[in-house]
């Protein structure tokens, strides 16, 4: 029988549980620099995430629906999260769709500055990762990015816009090759949150 990926002798006897291991080591470093810049500015790390979504993402993606789906929380958690952004004055509720029960969220100035304060709150992981190779960082992501493309498939992952699950995506013997910009795809051509996007 396999032992736990969190058991230090089943992480010696599987590969694979050494793996989860150190990913779950990455995700608490994830969550630290994340709380760190929460605390420093009053904020919860949620409020934080969904500032730095709205600011770099399409407005038809900043809705609560598929906020809570992007970050895996339920509806009245983003709900609340937004709450306390309008009262803030960090975030601007946009009713103008046809549905008048719904709303879109745009930052406003003041939430731009707050982004601004908090977007490179992971340059710490980023800067050890650029530490590496070249020929290693293409083996990671290739390896990460087929990884967040399964871990959809099988539910895990709610949300994923990378190339593999796109409509637009087609892959012919070895190589990836994107329809909608007409060229082939090398592993770092492939992307993880693409804003061209729709579902196969």
């Amino acid at each position: 029988m396999k032992k736990s990926a969190f058991n230090p002798e089943g992480q010696q006897a599987h590969l694979s549980g050494k793996i989860v291991a150190g990913m779950e080591r990455i995700s608490e470093a994830f969550k630290v620099l994340l709380w760190e810049k929460a605390k420093e500015l009053g904020l919860s790390p949620i409020q934080i995430q969904l500032l730095i979504f709205t600011a770099f993402h399409k407005e038809a993606l900043c809705n609560v629906s598929d906020l809570a789906r992007e970050f895996n929380v339920t509806k009245p958690t983003v709900s609340d999260a937004i709450r306390v952004l309008h009262n803030k004055g960090f975030i601007i509720k946009d009713h103008s769709s046809a549905d008048s029960r719904s709303y879109t969220i745009i930052l406003s100035e003041s939430g731009k500055e707050i982004v601004k304060m908090t977007e490179n709150f992971a340059d710490p992981m980023q800067q050890q990762i650029e530490a590496m190779s070249d020929s290693d960082l293409e083996h990671v992501f290739e390896t990460l990015s087929k990884l967040i493309f399964q871990l959809n498939r099988t539910g895990i992952l709610t949300v994923q816009r990378t190339c593999y699950g796109c409509k637009f995506y087609s892959r012919s013997k070895s190589s990836n090759y994107c329809n909608l910009l007409e060229k082939p795809l090398f592993t770092a051509d492939i992307r993880l949150d693409c804003p061209e996007f729709e579902s196969a």
